[in-house]
């Protein structure tokens, strides 16, 4: 039931990974309520001063953040329901539950892209991030972004302007709006898409929110576009959280000597993308999405190839190497990785988490190290192939 959920969300002094170890270990929310104290203590990483909050039974809380929700359209999600994103619950961190309003797009199907950047932001990046937020869309992306003052907002006008759906993952409950001034912009992305909180009703914005908030931005994400950013900027939390997560990271560079670049300069010096119009990311994913991407100037998404032109014969493909894990001293990660990968058919690090059970942060050392010494070989959109045989 929704009150167990939003119980355990809601014990203070518990870390979100405690909840997760609790959900691992006992099932549900509703089975940790019940549950004893000597049992609670048997979870992982699990101590007495935390197992003591579980001993606050008291439901009535929940009951009036349910009753809230009920009034105000918003719906809730679960790590364990259906609809829970994949590519979310494969991050580090997911949240246990999340609160919605509007309509929840298909994350796992789209190519979301998190637009994030400063506050801050001069008439060059709010006008940069109103012209990539537009273009995206209008290619068929999903624009993510966090409904902050300046580029957030820019950019989601910019894809709301092209007629396209929008996301912003906020740092507070879906009935409080920050900045005031987004009143309307907050019904006009709840009404042409959703609005996303980890936070319950009436949660006011905090700052530690936001760095938290980050991570399901770029989790929800196949990529982040940071448009502006000075040296230290919640929107390089943004793309710091990306790179952990796997995805790619773009940025829209700016004038050498203007502050409120350095952050997006300093981006790209270290390797990511340069981008000057929205095709310069989604092209990266043009083959992941082949019926949701178009090019500036194309009225559809190039047809799949069907019937007789599928049965053509393919030219002989050479031979893969031979070899033998451990012989070669491979890691129990990068064999299984290797085992779990096809040679043909390229796969997203996501559905290798989800196959072998490996952490994200151990799969993306591990291919890291297996592409270093060439077995394996990566395509555009963090996919992976083998590129050897293994000897079995």
């Amino acid at each position: 039931m929704l009150k167990f959920w939003i119980w355990l969300s809601e014990l203070r002094g518990l870390q979100n990974q405690t909840r997760l170890a609790l959900l691992h270990h006992f099932g549900s929310p509703e089975a940790v309520f019940y549950a004893d104290r000597e049992e609670i203590l048997l979870t992982d990483g699990m101590t007495p001063e935390q197992a003591a909050r579980l001993d606050d039974h008291d439901l009535a809380g929940a009951q009036k953040i349910l009753g809230r929700c009920e009034e105000l359209g918003i719906s809730l999600l679960t790590i364990q329901d259906a609809a829970y994103p994949r590519r979310l619950l494969n991050i580090y961190d997911p949240p246990c539950l999340l609160y919605v309003r509007g309509r929840l797009p298909a994350f796992d199907e789209e190519a979301a892209v998190a637009v994030v950047g400063t506050r801050s932001c001069t008439p060059y990046g709010v006008a940069c991030a109103e012209k990539l937020g537009y273009g995206i869309a209008r290619c068929g992306g999903l624009v993510v972004s966090g409904l902050a003052a300046g580029i957030d907002s820019a950019a989601l006008r910019g894809a709301l302007r092209s007629d396209g759906r929008a996301v912003a993952v906020l740092g507070n409950g879906l009935d409080v709006v920050y900045p005031r001034e987004n009143q309307y912009l907050y019904e006009d992305v709840a009404a042409a898409g959703c609005l996303i909180s980890e936070y319950p009703p009436g949660t006011r914005p905090v700052g530690s929110h936001f760095p938290r908030r980050n991570r399901i931005l770029s989790g929800l994400s196949v990529a982040a576009l940071v448009v502006e950013a000075p040296e230290r900027s919640g929107a390089l939390i943004t793309a710091a959280a990306a790179l952990e997560q796997g995805r790619d990271v773009f940025a829209v560079p700016g004038p050498i000597d203007a502050p409120a670049s350095v952050g997006c300069n300093q981006l790209i010096r270290d390797g990511a993308g340069l981008v000057s119009d929205a095709w310069d990311i989604l092209r990266e994913y043009e083959g992941r999405f082949p019926e949701k991407l178009c090019a500036p100037g194309q009225t559809a998404p190039r047809p799949q190839v069907t019937g007789y032109q599928t049965e053509k014969a393919e030219p002989a493909r050479p031979v893969k190497p031979l070899v033998d894990p451990a012989a070669r001293g491979l890691t129990d990660d990068q064999t299984a990785l290797l085992r779990a990968m096809d040679e043909d058919v390229p796969m997203l690090v996501d559905d290798l988490i989800e196959q072998t059970g490996i952490p994200a942060r151990r799969v993306l050392s591990a291919l890291t190290l297996l592409e270093i010494e060439e077995l394996v070989t990566q395509h555009s959109g963090k996919r992976y192939t083998r590129a050897v045989t293994l000897r079995e």
